[in-house]
Order: structure tokens, then sequence, then C-alpha cells
């Protein structure tokens, strides 16, 4: 079975809607294919529902929609069809059980005009589900993207593939539940693709033959007075996901606290400033640690300074081990010539501050912000979030969507750089070892029994349970 599912933007939709047989002489066969798919999904779904309100654009979303519509009239439902280009005073929704968007389809892209938005907002606030045919209306089916008005969809039918909008945010909040419904295309090679969990099945396991410096030997570098708690969770985290050598080096005032925290993990002093944090002067012990590890982890808890900035340069440019930043590690980081695997796993904060552009705009333009820190970087970069994006120069751009709200608490993001250094430390690269990590993040939270006041160590207490469970490729 295969990791990753196509993730289809609207011009690769178009792609596969132009080799269909026929083409486009047979158009009508995929659009009622499509709008009989919508009709059987509603009444599926919403069986009590006997009077839906259809909202129809003018291209061929709104012919999906039609047809609907007349499916469900078949059906013995009473519907209502309001077509977009109507007098305004025709725009009268009623008083539905269920409302069919088929306003904008793929296609669209932007804001919507003034008329449209009166219409989408008039649509959510009905306050009765919405079922959104393909695309919620006003989401950017390419990027997920919201210019404007949008509508918020109990249930979205789409045809063929999910489209990348349905996954990454902000779309992928507007989009409720999601059916995909095969309406005869051939498949192509997309530019995204969404991770499935059988990803896991590419880490290598522990062989007979594996000391515990082969099995995964991981560095970690960071801490500070304060801040000790992120590199704990990163060092337990990458136990926990199998490695079998992991080292913490932290500045020598915080080792107390460590040797307590930590009870696996070796523990070496490091040259510190008068506030605890570590100095550059720290470089050359660190080189010294990295000679049996097999992939660092810099960043968690490590402060900010010039000389910690100066501490994570001056890494990135004399180790040739695979590096993970994270965290502080990312504070002022500039980018750096490096042959070794490297990956960055900044939040929406930390990524725009590395593109100098504000954390709301990076919440807008999720893809968009991902391809710009790759392209200045120059390496594998992961964007955290309820969508997490990983993206390099050259695969497609992959999206894990298989958590829970409930890792949104402090610390985890500590946990998946220390999942991240043990995959890269068993021989992974950086691309698929993020997503990897991510996905093993996320199926750890899912099994949670408590999924409210879930906390970050709690994740790695269950991670051993979900790589326990895959099966081997």
């Amino acid at each position: 079975m295969t990791a990753f599912d196509p993730l289809y933007t609207a011009a690769e939709m178009s792609r596969a809607e132009e080799g269909y047989p026929g083409y486009p002489e047979t158009i009508e066969e995929l659009m009622d294919a499509a709008g009989s798919a919508v009709a059987e999904q509603l009444m599926r779904r919403f069986p009590a529902a006997r009077a839906i309100t259809a909202v129809c654009g003018g291209g061929a979303n709104g012919g999906d929609g039609r047809i609907a519509a007349q499916r469900l009239r078949d059906a013995g439902r009473r519907v209502r069809v309001v077509d977009v280009k109507a007098a305004l005073d025709e725009h009268d929704l009623g008083s539905p059980d269920v409302v069919l968007d088929a306003l904008f389809g793929t296609g669209f892209h932007g804001t919507p005009r003034a008329e449209a938005a009166e219409l989408i907002d008039a649509m959510n606030g009905l306050g009765v589900p919405i079922v959104a045919v393909d695309v919620p209306s006003g989401v950017d089916a390419s990027t997920g993207e919201i210019g404007g008005a949008a509508v918020r969809a109990t249930l979205t039918v789409t045809f063929h593939a999910p489209k990348v909008g349905l996954h990454v945010a902000p779309g992928r909040f507007h989009a409720g539940d999601m059916i995909v419904v095969d309406i005869g295309l051939e498949h192509l090679a997309t530019e995204h693709a969404l991770v499935r969990e059988e990803i896991l099945a590419a880490v290598p396991a522990r062989s007979v033959a594996d000391t515990k410096y082969t099995a995964g030997s991981v560095l970690v570098v960071g801490g500070s007075p304060g801040l000790t708690g992120a590199p704990s969770l990163a060092a337990e985290a990458a136990f926990r996901a199998d490695a079998g050598y992991v080292l913490v080096a932290a500045p020598a005032s915080t080792l107390p606290v460590l040797e307590v925290r930590l009870l696996e993990a070796v523990k070496r002093p490091l040259p510190e400033d008068d506030e605890g944090r570590l100095t550059a002067d720290a470089a050359e012990m660190v080189e010294e640690l990295a000679l049996r590890a097999r992939a660092v982890a810099v960043g968690p808890g490590l402060g900010r300074s010039d000389g910690t900035r100066a501490l994570v340069r001056t890494l990135l440019e004399r180790l040739e081990l695979p590096i993970v930043v994270d965290a502080d590690g990312l504070f002022g980081l500039d980018p750096v010539e490096r042959d070794a695997p490297t990956l960055l796993t900044p939040h929406a904060g930390e990524l725009g501050r590395l593109i100098a552009e504000e954390s709301s705009w990076v919440d807008g333009h999720r893809l968009q912000a991902l391809r710009r820190a790759v392209e200045r970087f120059r390496c594998a970069v992961l964007l955290k979030g309820a969508d997490t994006l990983v993206a390099d120069a050259e695969g497609p751009t992959l999206v894990v969507a298989l958590g829970t709200p409930a890792l949104a608490t402090a610390g985890t993001g500590d946990v998946l750089t220390g999942v991240a250094a043990a995959f890269l430390a068993k021989g992974l690269e950086p691309r698929l070892a993020a997503a990897a990590a991510a996905v093993a993040q996320q199926r750890a939270a899912s099994h949670a029994p408590e999924q409210r006041g879930l906390v970050a160590s709690d994740v790695v207490r269950l991670l051993p349970r979900v790589l326990g469970s895959v099966q081997p490729s």
C-alpha cells in the first residue's frame, strides 16, 4: 500500500478532465456523474432533509449543482435553486433543511465579488448544514487560501481526488467532513501528496546486528535555565522513536536538572554566559561530542542571544551530520552553505521571522510561505500546524493531516524534533524523516485516551505503541 495519496490543484484537475475519453464533447457525462454523486451523498448524510436550497454559479460547478438539484427533486425532495446571476431580489434562500453550495468550483481564486460574498454570508448565516460541491465556495482549491467570504461546509463532496485546498489551512477549516467520489478520471502525477500512516514502514527498525549507536545515535544541543523541559522532551522522544543512544549537551548550570529529569540519556556540560545560555565557544565541544552521533537536534530550550545564534551557525557550517534545527535555533537564522542533510521545523511565527512576514500572513498563505523558506534556506522545511507541511527543493510537497487538536499544547514541537532527529539518525532523508515524524506524533496523540488535557510527555509515552504497530515494508 502506498504511503502517499495525490492532492490535486485546479490545473491538475483540468488536465485529468482533458484526459477523459472524448473530452470536451463528453463533459456532460462528467457533470452528470458529479451531480448525481452529490445528490446521493447529500441524501445519505441527511436522510431526513426534505427542503434543499441549491446555490449555483454560472460555471461547471453550478452545472454540477443543477444536476444534483434535479436528482434530489426526482427523489422527492423540495429543491429551490438560487442562481448567482439572477437579480438580487431573487436570491432568497428560503428555509431549507440543507444548503447545497455550488457557487464556485476548483477554478476559483482571489476574492468573491460583492453579490457572491453576500450569498456566501447568507448560506453561512442560515444555521443549517451546508454540502459543498467539490470545494467550499471562496476557498482556493490549489492553495487553501481564502481572500474574503468563504462557505463553512458541513460536508464537502469532491470529485476524483482530494484537492490541496481541502487539506491545507485555512481552507481545511471550511471543508467539514470530506467524501471523495470517483467520476471515471485517470490519476496523474501531482505536485502535492497527502501522507498516510504507511510512511512509518520506511523507518528502519532495529536489527539483531545493531548496536546502540547503529540503531540511531542522536545528539541534542539546547537547554537554558527555565527551559530544560524542551531538550528533555526531545531526548525522550528520540529514545521512544527507537534511537539507541541519545546525548544531551547543555549549559553546565542546567545539568543537575537534566540529571534528575533524564535517566537513559548521557549528559555533557557546555560553556555558558552569565545568564546560563550557551556561547559560541561551545561549538568545538559539540563537534567532539558529535563524532559518535548520526544526527543532531539543535534548538530546544536554547534561548536567544548573540552567542546561541553564533553557535547554531557554526554548527551548521562545520558539522557534516544530518541536523534538525528547531525553536530558538531558528531565531535569527541566516542561510548557510551546507551539503549535509538539513531540516528546519518552524511554526508560523518562526517561519514568518525567517521570511520577514507576520505570522498571520503565514497562516493565510501556508504553501507560499513554505516554498519561500525552502528557496531561501535550500533545505527541507517542515511547517507545523493542524496541517503539517513538508517540502524541499525536489520532491512533492507533503501534507500530514492525521492529528487532533490535542497537539496544540506546549512541548509537542520538542517531541517532533526528537522524533525527526531519530529518524534522520536511522538514515531517512530529511523530507521523509520530517513527514514520518509528523505522522508518528499525530498518531500517538490520537491514541491517547484523554484528548482534553493531553500534554507533550503523554505523546512521548505513546510513540512505541504507534511504531510497534507498523507492518514492515
